[in-house]
């Protein structure tokens, strides 16, 4: 085993409701809404009748798998790769690599740590963890501690917050798209990558690596066929390149992808990042829905009260964003886990959205 090298108030939609009464059935079509969550009417049935709870424990193991991971760890692999949105076979073949899925004798795999100052399961350096092997969670700290069995802590040496943690670092630097980066953040050595990769082929029991159904990551919730539209442009973007004042077709920034989701939408906002923060409604950390705006505090000149980052909630906790050349690609992340955001904000209820739904209704 070789450790890793470096771990690096609710808002009503009436108003909008109102606005867009001539141009869907609303009512009818939020009644179908709360009867009928899946197939997601947000994305127009684009699962294909595809339950995404079901998918992510279908029968898509290999004999191998079955054979080599224990239940308990192939179960948690199971529901974090699904709820994070990377591959579990991916991330098993992290665990394998790692400790053989905890079975390991070496030290730092149960307690203590290793000669490099990793531990546990999916063996992080504690400095990643948070700074402490055990943390509570809701504490100041800096890393990836999680709590995956909702006992209030988060445990480097616990197989659920550990595999949870794994799973939200891949996701931050890839996955499931660009996996050789995110899994070359996690240990930097080629080698270490082309081995994880081969395990995953081997637990897939297609000997493959699937990209998780896209349909999963969109929101169940969203009301009305403006939000539909806006994220199925936003997500339909995933996989190209970051660049720079882009506004496609071919790459974006940040604020370019959500700029032209709205464009899709019919609805003008403001092309950049310090136009758009000031322009959507502010909502309060909890509250925010699909098609709103998270901000974050990050570049030159930016500031608590002048992001230079934004991204577009897809789900809870999930964001589409086009983060940076050297980021990967265009992808959805969580957002929960960075310490920089600055804000939410609700394009749809500014008042010139409002005005210009209401001109489309009406023409």
């Amino acid at each position: 085993m070789i450790p890793p090298k470096a771990l690096s108030g609710r808002f009503s939609w009436r108003g909008l409701a109102v606005a867009l009464a001539i141009l869907v059935p609303f009512t009818l079509f939020g009644s179908i809404m709360l009867m009928t969550p899946s197939p997601s009417l947000l994305m127009g049935g684009g699962m294909g009748g595809v339950d995404c709870a079901e998918a992510a424990t279908a029968s898509d193991l290999s004999e191998s798998a079955r054979e080599d991971i224990p239940a308990d760890y192939l179960e948690l692999y199971k529901k974090f790769g699904a709820q994070i949105g990377v591959q579990w076979n991916v991330l098993a073949a992290v665990g394998k690599r790692e400790t053989d899925h905890g079975r390991s004798k070496l030290p730092g795999v149960k307690e203590g740590t290793n000669y490099a100052g990793a531990a546990g399961p999916m063996q992080f350096l504690i400095s990643t963890w948070g700074g402490k092997s055990r943390i509570k969670m809701g504490s100041d700290f800096n890393g990836y501690a999680s709590d995956g069995d909702g006992d209030g802590y988060g445990d480097v040496y616990d197989p659920a917050d550990a595999i949870l943690a794994a799973a939200k670092m891949l996701k931050r630097n890839g996955a499931p798209d660009d996996l050789r980066r995110a899994i070359f953040v996690y240990n930097r050595a080629d080698w270490y990558v082309d081995q994880v990769l081969a395990i995953a082929k081997r637990y897939a029991a297609t000997g493959g690596i699937d990209t998780p159904n896209p349909a999963c990551d969109t929101a169940e919730d969203a009301p009305g066929g403006v939000v539909q539209k806006i994220l199925e442009y936003a997500l339909a973007q995933r996989g190209k390149p970051y660049r720079w004042g882009g506004t496609g077709p071919d790459a974006f920034d940040c604020s370019g992808i959500i700029y032209m989701a709205y464009r899709n939408a019919g609805l003008t906002i403001p092309r950049t990042t310090f136009g758009q923060w000031p322009f959507g409604v502010r909502i309060e950390p909890g509250s925010e829905q699909p098609g709103d705006l998270v901000f974050f505090n990050a570049g030159p000149g930016t500031g608590p009260d002048r992001p230079g980052h934004v991204g577009m909630i897809v789900s809870p906790g999930k964001m589409i964003e086009a983060r940076c050349t050297r980021c990967g690609p265009i992808k959805v992340t969580t957002y929960a886990d960075r310490g920089s955001v600055v804000g939410f904000t609700r394009p749809l209820q500014n008042a010139d959205v409002l005005e210009q739904l209401k001109s489309a209704a009406l023409t």
